[in-house]
C-alpha cells in the first residue's frame, strides 16, 4: 500500500518475470484504510501485507477492470467501487490477522492445491492429508478462505487458464487439460460460469484491446 506522494518504481526482470495487478484508490475509504495501514509501513512508508488468498483479491481486481471497461454509467461505477472495495477490505483485514503460519493445515492444503491443478481433488483425502477429519478440516478451510474446497480449486484453476490465454497460444483443449480438466466442453462450461464468455471469447477480447 504505497501513500499518495510517494515516489516509487520496480520493473520485472526479463529471464525470470512476475505479474502485477495494481489499483490506484481514491476518496474517503481508501484515505481511511492508508491510515489503518500506516502501522505497517516501513522506512519508505510503503505498507507491505501477505496476502492470504490471492485467488480471492485477484477475482476482485478482475471485477474491477470488467466494470470499467463496460463502461462510465453509474451503475458500472458502482460495481467497479464494491469490487475495489473488497480488495482494500481483504488487504486490510490480512494486515490485521497477520502472517499467516506457514504450517497450518488450511494454509499447507492452499499451496497444494495450486501445485496440483490438474489433480482430481478429493476433500476427505486432502483432509487425511493434513491430519484433519473431513468435516473438521472443511470447516477450518470454510472459515480461512469464505469458501468450500471444490469452489476454491475451480477458482485457482480458472484464474491459471485466464493467464494460459492471454500469454500462450496455446489450444484451448491443452489448457483445459492442464487445470485438470480434461474434457474441454465441460472446461468452457465452467469457464462461462465464472467469466460469462467462453475461453476462445476472453482471448479474442484480450487481442482485440
Amino acid at each position: 500500500m504505497i501513500p499518495a506522494g510517494v515516489p516509487h518504481e520496480y520493473w520485472a526482470d526479463d529471464d525470470d518475470p512476475w505479474t502485477i495487478w495494481w489499483m490506484h484508490a481514491r476518496g474517503p475509504d481508501a484515505t481511511e484504510i492508508e491510515r489503518d495501514l500506516a502501522r505497517h509501513a516501513g522506512p519508505d512508508d510503503v505498507a507491505v501485507v501477505e496476502v492470504h488468498d490471492q485467488v480471492r483479491v485477484v477475482a476482485d481486481l478482475e471485477r474491477v477492470v470488467d466494470a470499467l471497461e463496460t463502461d462510465e454509467t453509474y451503475p458500472s461505477l458502482l460495481r467497479c467501487a464494491g469490487a475495489a472495495w473488497s480488495v482494500l477490505a481483504q488487504v486490510a483485514a490480512d494486515a490485521a490477522a497477520g502472517s499467516p503460519v506457514r504450517g497450518e493445515p488450511v494454509r499447507a492444503a492452499q499451496e497444494y492445491l495450486r501445485t496440483h491443478l490438474d489433480s482430481v481433488v478429493e476433500v476427505a483425502a486432502l483432509a487425511r492429508r493434513f491430519g484433519l477429519s473431513t468435516s473438521h478440516f472443511s470447516a477450518r478451510f470454510r472459515a480461512a478462505t469464505g469458501g468450500g474446497v471444490v469452489e476454491y480449486v475451480k477458482r485457482l484453476r480458472m484464474a491459471r487458464a485466464c493467464e494460459l490465454l492471454i500469454t500462450t497460444e496455446l489450444p484451448v483443449a491443452d489448457i483445459a487439460r492442464s487445470v485438470g480438466y480434461p474434457d474441454p466442453f465441460y472446461f468452457s462450461r465452467q469457464f462461462r460460469s465464472v467469466h460469462a464468455c467462453s475461453p476462445t471469447d476472453f482471448r479474442r477480447g484480450i487481442h482485440d484491446r
